[in-house]
């Protein structure tokens, strides 16, 4: 299985890319009547069939893979002025993950089941909070 990986622009943390979701899709008046999150993008992944309803977006925030959102579909999208564009739609469900450490790029990135970063159990699970995970990624001791 295959994922993506994703930057989030202009987002600092997961909180904050959870409030940044209701707003965004309103403005493109991406309205598809049911409880979703979705992402518009310019090009189709060419492996869109291998994704939909069966792989996440793992989203990086301030260089670091914070979270997960599954993919539920892509949908076409063409606006006024005849540009194509790619919905991708997700559920609303933003699963924290293992803090893994990501450089920037541009577009998005393939990314293999193998090196997808665990979902994490609960919220401050383990020896911490994720807010400390997160920084114990960035030092490479996690």
């Amino acid at each position: 299985m295959i994922h993506l990986v994703k930057l989030s622009v202009g987002v600092s943390s997961v909180e904050e890319l959870e409030s940044y979701r209701d707003q965004r899709a309103h403005w493109w008046g991406a309205d598809y009547g049911e409880d979703v999150h979705v992402h518009r993008t310019r090009m189709t992944p060419r492996r869109a069939g291998e994704l939909a309803g069966k792989s996440s977006i793992y989203w990086v925030i301030g260089g670091v893979i914070g979270c997960r959102q599954p993919i539920l579909r892509f949908e076409q999208y063409v606006d006024d002025e005849g540009k194509s564009y790619c919905d991708i739609i997700m559920s609303r469900d933003l699963v924290r993950t293992v803090p893994y450490p990501k450089r920037p790029f541009q577009g998005w990135r393939y990314l293999q089941e193998k090196d997808a970063p665990p979902d994490l159990a609960g919220e401050g699970d383990g020896d911490g909070s994720p807010e400390l995970a997160a920084e114990l990624a960035r030092l490479g001791l996690l």
